[in-house]
């Protein structure tokens, strides 16, 4: 069998239109938007297309859309306006089980006088809407809270979490990466104040992602500049948004009839799993997404599994890719009350539109042969 890909929660391959598109621009349309000549105003043309396509698929406007680097600069541009905006409330409400990307901001302000409530989850990775509303004070600039969670697929509250915010006067950011195209991301249903997302996780390419800013919202620009309306200087990577662009509409299609397929492949993989011994799927039975399992085999490390699949053209990640070569346990794990053993034994394998049931009953034998050889040296299959 070919190379088998179960890690699109860490990036996704881009579609042939992408690519296409991409190429076109790079080749045909590489003017700068904000030039005023032909070039220019061609550039500019396919700025405002890109920008309508990714406002159509969350549902929002596109003078609401802001393009980044990705959804690393998108969490920060959204932290760290949102405190620039409100002076004196000093105050930010999240999860334990955030991406890095916003934790280690996060303790950075913490240095810088900024008070922070991690909120916990319980042993399924589940949020309770009540610690959010005990947790919002007068002070409070700012809720951010991911939408789905990259390791366990787990979805938070998010609606509930966003009309406790506006309720309480609170702006209210989600990162939002790992949601889009699994579940219905809608900003005209769902009162968000900011969202992230990135194009990589979408089948568009790295290196671009979006800030969802709600009208009327003013934000202190993290990079300063006159470009995107004053709210992200430097001149746009313009074929990657473009990229971004065919990718959301593209999306926007075909992501409903997607789902069905992808939560058959999980919930089959989990059946199988199930009937290895010591073999346990973290955060179940919470809601998840429906492409994403995190699983341990007692006793045996998530790098030695890993390594096992990988040799025999397996994709598969211990979880979240900005940790990724690392050795420390788990962060969502342990905040879940897992010990840090079964946080390193910790596997993610998140399934993709093209995956196949063929591929989910290869690695489910293959998984049967390395437990059965507590993690040794295998024989190569008949």
């Amino acid at each position: 069998m070919n190379a088998i890909y179960f890690d699109h929660n860490a990036t996704t391959r881009p579609d042939p239109e992408v690519v296409a598109a991409m190429t076109k621009c790079l080749l045909e349309g590489w003017g700068n938007p904000s030039s005023s000549h032909a070039r220019g105003v061609q550039a500019k043309a396919a700025l405002n297309q890109a920008r309508a396509q990714v406002a159509a698929l969350l549902g929002a406007k596109p003078a609401e859309i802001v393009f980044t680097s990705g959804a690393s600069e998108s969490n920060h541009a959204a932290i760290i306006g949102a405190l620039g905006a409100q002076e004196g409330k000093r105050h930010i409400v999240t999860s334990a089980v955030e991406d890095p990307s916003t934790l280690r901001l996060l303790a950075q302000l913490e240095g810088q006088g900024v008070r922070v409530t991690y909120l916990e989850v319980d042993a399924q990775g589940q949020l309770d809407a009540a610690r959010i509303e005990a947790a919002l004070t007068p002070q409070t600039a700012l809720l951010s809270l991911m939408w789905a969670n990259n390791e366990t697929g787990v979805l938070f509250p998010v609606a509930e979490a966003a009309a406790i915010a506006s309720a309480r006067g609170v702006l209210f950011h989600t990162d939002a990466v790992q949601a889009i195209g699994k579940v219905d991301v809608d900003l005209q249903r769902v009162p968000v104040d900011l969202l992230s997302a990135s194009a990589h996780k979408l089948h568009g390419p790295p290196g671009v992602g979006a800030l969802f800013v709600r009208k009327a919202l003013a934000l202190r620009p993290l990079i300063h500049g006159h470009q995107e309306r004053n709210r992200r200087g430097g001149s746009e990577n313009l074929a990657g948004i473009v990229g971004f662009g065919v990718a959301a509409e593209q999306l926007a299609a075909n992501w409903r009839a997607a789902v069905p397929a992808m939560r058959t492949l999980r919930e089959r993989f989990e059946q199988g799993l199930l009937q290895l011994p010591m073999a346990q799927v973290n955060a179940a039975p919470a809601p998840r997404l429906c492409n994403t399992s995190n699983f341990h085999v007692a006793g045996l490390h998530s790098e030695v599994l890993l390594h096992h699949l990988d040799q025999h053209g397996v994709c598969a990640s211990s979880g979240s890719a900005c940790t990724a070569g690392g050795t420390e346990p788990s962060h969502v794990l342990t905040a879940m009350g897992q010990g840090a053993q079964t946080a390193l034994a910790a596997v993610r394998l998140s399934f993709g539109r093209d995956n196949t049931v063929a591929e989910v009953d290869h690695v489910l034998a293959l998984l049967t042969r390395i437990v059965a050889s507590g993690g040794g040296v295998l024989a190569e299959a008949a």
